[in-house]
């Protein structure tokens, strides 16, 4: 994610410094993690892709879990924007605040489990 935030190309070294544990994770470890990441990720894609074909995601109860990740796109734009275009006014920045905080009260909301259950 840094690279597309950044928009330029960060070598290992870079990355291994960004990282917020500082316990010094060995590259084999690190690296061991990624792929799995990966794998769950490619799982998680499959999942999907058999959900369609049931049937399962053409429900409405995917519609709030659609428009998040849509709000998410729209506010990682905006923090790029941000950046990138010297915008950096306070004014700008409480509103990616305030844009941050929702996001993270939808995302708890839509985590709650009454939230993912089927509605009768």
């Amino acid at each position: 994610m840094a690279e597309k935030i950044s928009g330029k190309r960060i070598v290992y070294e870079a990355k291994a410094k960004m990282r917020l544990i500082k316990s010094g994770v060995s590259r084999g470890s690190f690296n061991r993690t990624l792929a799995q990441a990966r794998n769950n990720t490619i799982k998680s894609i499959y999942t999907l892709i058999l959900l369609g074909y049931l049937g399962i995601l053409d429900t409405p109860n995917l519609d709030p879990y659609l428009e998040i990740a849509n709000r998410i796109r729209d506010y990682m734009e905006a923090y790029r924007n941000f950046w990138q275009k010297d915008k950096q006014s306070k004014e700008y920045l409480r509103v990616l605040q305030m844009l941050q905080e929702e996001l993270k009260n939808e995302l708890l909301n839509l985590s709650k489990q009454k939230s993912m259950a089927g509605k009768p």
